[in-house]
């Protein structure tokens, strides 16, 4: 699982959330995505990494403006009963 954590610019409410994460999932196959206008943050989990440069430009399609992306490898969290 990767998860894609973005620095974006121009969130000013939880519409301006709704409009970014309707972009990436618009264009990406993602298995989650949640934004944070107060902290200006989107994050997305992916089965494989995203092209930065799409996703780029499918944010800033709406007008928002990406300034930093990071990328990194997680685990999937597995529920167990026995610990």
């Amino acid at each position: 699982m990767i998860k894609t954590t973005l620095t974006i610019d121009g969130m000013a409410c939880s519409m301006c959330e709704a409009h970014v994460n309707d972009a990436v999932r618009g264009k990406f196959a993602v298995k989650k995505v949640t934004s944070s206008f107060k902290k200006g943050v989107t994050e997305i989990l992916s089965e494989n990494a995203l092209d930065e440069n799409d996703l780029r430009a499918a944010i800033e399609a709406t007008g928002y403006r990406v300034c930093d992306v990071k990328t990194e490898s997680v685990e999937k969290k597995r529920f167990s009963l026995f610990g």
